[in-house]
């Protein structure tokens, strides 16, 4: 693992720039997903809320007279407006002797079909047979002043009159009623009857009038296009009649329980025109051009949505008359079939559920069941349309990661490759002998990278002079302590020689200046001297090599040291003299950062295994950033320790003699001070 890891760390800057274009990518596809995700959500809660609303909607419609109509007459759904058909009114009749109850009809049912020139014409029967079984005309139109009819004047084609054809089960029957009116100016609006002849098969019209057909004609008083009060401008007209049906009236005598109405009534056909004088243009043709209709049924139809069916059926005859409506689809470009797939595969709750609610409507003829069934997955066409338009967005951001992630990897991640490359050819030439070259001329250029790239090649320029410098100096330095050393070694050996007494105290450090000076002998430096000194450990009573140190602090030139005596022997694995630079180093620290006047006290702390040596003094705390690099080569515990002649190495002695003696050493900071701690194991 530590062969494999160190290989793929110059990739890692690389795996960084590549991962987060990566996520950057990622989190742009994610992201347009939880939009079309939430959007799902919303439009399918929005849609089941609607959905129950909008049936008892219809069926509100459906319960008024225009509604009921549209119940009555399910085949005139898709029928042809003309020629006119008689419709099945949510009436038993209608009231056509008065103007205001016939109108007020035609207004509620909306059975009018509408003409060109505002021609209105409403065509129907009642819904119950008790009523008599007639067609009911009610029609408006606008016209100039009217011409009557005199009574007992043959020629009827010297008034206005109102024709009317029907066509019924292959007979057909033919009427023209003249108007007749009461001695009424025009100013003050004209009220008349129609009086009806029959005609017959050759055009011979009748000559006493029919009683059974009978009709009225009203024309308002008020001008619509002149002066009030002008007699010769034009004026609304309104008109309303009651047709007889003889072949319906003939089956209802011979079987009272004949259906009502008619089973046939959608193949009977009306033709109604409205005459002037002589031979002219008919004023009202219902078989005209241009006829529409505001019939109900066709605006349910476009009122539900894609997927919607609304099913009307009749109650205790559900094949009978049963009505289908389907809503229409949106008339929109079909959307790909791969955001298709994706908008269906789109998690939400209840997206596959069924949606079916009902309502009920009472008709004179009967209850109707509305049954209206959705289907939520016919919104994801809808949606399907608008993830394509998102989807350019996320192709445009997409394309815009990719152009920068090339970008910057042709321009800086190719660059920063070749640099780490020749790095790693710096750092293995380290290793062997020779000067340091790295090789960036082709990376130098005007931008960041390129400036970086030149200033590390020229400071790798100067490195490698320095390299050599230092080779050549540790050279010389290694010599010098040859000579030094041999030197030394002489004079210390006849001292050594002078001092032969075992008791001898100078024998004592005349022993630790030859162990100083055989452990920098032929060394490069003194660190690495340290490092490679080889120590002879042996038990020792610390707490009598303690009492020594203490007393002999003083003439040492540090006052002030308090030994906190156990009274009892502690053995240690230690080497006596190394032991002693350890404290020696410590203890001309502690005197050089404890406060004037205050003691340094010295103390053991025994366990089973592990022996324990606190050296504390009073004073101001070191940093606690500071309390592990104080031991390192070089290190001093003030900003002008090189000045003073403090060189960073008394500290580094203690834990390097400590470690080779199988201890520790560890500062930290106490109240008032700080405290360095000796760990030894027990002998």
């Amino acid at each position: 693992m530590k062969r494999w890891w160190p290989n793929r760390v110059p990739f890692r800057l690389r795996v960084f720039f590549r991962g987060a274009f990566l996520l950057l990518a990622l989190a742009t596809v994610a992201l347009a997903l939880s939009v079309l995700v939430e959007e799902k959500k919303l439009r399918y809660r929005s849609y089941r809320d609607l959905f129950h609303k909008s049936v008892e909607q219809i069926a509100a419609r459906l319960r008024h007279p225009t509604g009921q109509l549209a119940l009555l007459n399910p085949s005139a759904l898709d029928a042809p407006l003309t020629p006119l058909r008689p419709l099945v009114l949510p009436f038993s009749a209608i009231d056509f002797d008065d103007r205001a109850k016939a109108r007020q009809a035609v207004e509620m049912t909306g059975c009018a079909v509408q003409y060109p020139d505002e021609v209105n014409l409403c065509v129907g029967v009642g819904n119950n047979p008790s009523a008599g079984m007639f067609i009911y005309i009610v029609g408006s139109f606008d016209s100039g002043p009217l011409t009557e009819h005199v009574t007992g004047e043959p020629d009827i084609t010297t008034a206005h009159r109102v024709a009317v054809e029907v066509a019924v089960r292959g007979s057909t029957y033919r009427w023209l009623a003249p108007l007749e009116t009461a001695a009424l100016s025009q100013a003050a609006g004209v009220h008349g009857r129609l009086t009806a002849f029959a005609v017959d098969e050759q055009g011979t019209v009748a000559t006493r009038p029919n009683r059974d057909f009978r009709g009225w004609l009203w024309q308002d008083a008020e001008c619509l296009d002149g002066e009030p009060g002008t007699a010769d401008c034009r004026r609304r007209t309104f008109f309303s009649a009651r047709v007889p049906v003889e072949a319906w009236r003939d089956e209802r005598t011979a079987n009272p329980a004949a259906a009502w109405p008619p089973h046939d009534l959608d193949q009977a056909r009306v033709h109604i025109e409205v005459l002037p004088p002589g031979n002219g243009a008919a004023l009202v043709d219902s078989n005209r051009e241009g006829a529409s209709s505001s019939f109900l049924l066709g605006e349910l139809r476009s009122q539900l949505a894609d997927g919607e069916r609304l099913r009307i059926a009749r109650i205790g005859a559900p094949h009978a008359g049963e009505l289908l409506l389907i809503g229409r689809e949106e008339a929109v470009s079909a959307p790909p079939l791969l955001v298709t797939r994706l908008i269906r595969r789109l998690p939400v709750d209840g997206d596959d559920a069924p949606l079916e609610s009902g309502e009920t409507v009472h008709t004179p003829l009967g209850d109707y069941r509305l049954t209206l069934s959705g289907d939520v997955r016919g919104l994801d066409r809808s949606l399907a349309v608008v993830a394509t338009r998102l989807s350019w967005f996320v192709a445009a951001m997409l394309a815009a990661i990719l152009l920068a992630w090339l970008a910057i990897e042709v321009r800086i991640i190719r660059r920063i490759t070749l640099l780490t490359r020749r790095a790693a050819q710096v750092r293995r030439s380290v290793d062997t002998p020779g000067p340091l070259r790295l090789d960036l001329d082709g990376l130098r250029g005007g931008d960041e990278l390129g400036l970086l790239a030149g200033v590390l090649s020229d400071l790798m320029g100067r490195i490698s002079e320095d390299v050599a410098r230092e080779q050549i100096r540790a050279a010389q330095e290694k010599d010098m302590w040859h000579a030094v050393g041999h030197e030394i070694m002489s004079p210390l050996q006849s001292l050594l020689a002078l001092h032969a007494e075992p008791g001898d105290p100078s024998r004592r450090y005349i022993a630790r200046m030859q162990q100083a000076v055989r452990v920098l002998y032929g060394s490069a430096s003194p660190s690495e001297a340290l490092l490679s000194a080889q120590l002879a450990v042996d038990v020792l009573d610390v707490r009598a090599f303690l009492v020594d140190v203490a007393q002999n602090a003083a003439p040492a030139g540090i006052a002030d040291v308090v030994f906190e005596d156990g009274g009892q022997a502690v053995p240690v694995r230690a080497q006596e003299h190394s032991l002693e630079d350890v404290l020696s180093h410590l203890l001309s620290n502690a005197d050089r950062h404890r406060t004037p006047g205050t003691p340094i006290r010295i103390s053991i702390a025994r366990g089973a295994s592990r022996v324990e040596v606190s050296v504390r003094n009073d004073g101001p705390g070191i940093a606690e950033d500071r309390l592990e690099r104080i031991f390192e080569y070089g290190v001093t515990g003030s900003a002008d320790g090189q000045a003073t002649g403090n060189r960073g190495q008394g500290l580094f002695v203690a834990r390097t003699y400590m470690a080779k003696m199988g201890g520790t050493i560890t500062a930290r900071n106490v109240p008032g001070g700080v405290e360095f701690v000796l760990d030894f194991a027990a002998a």
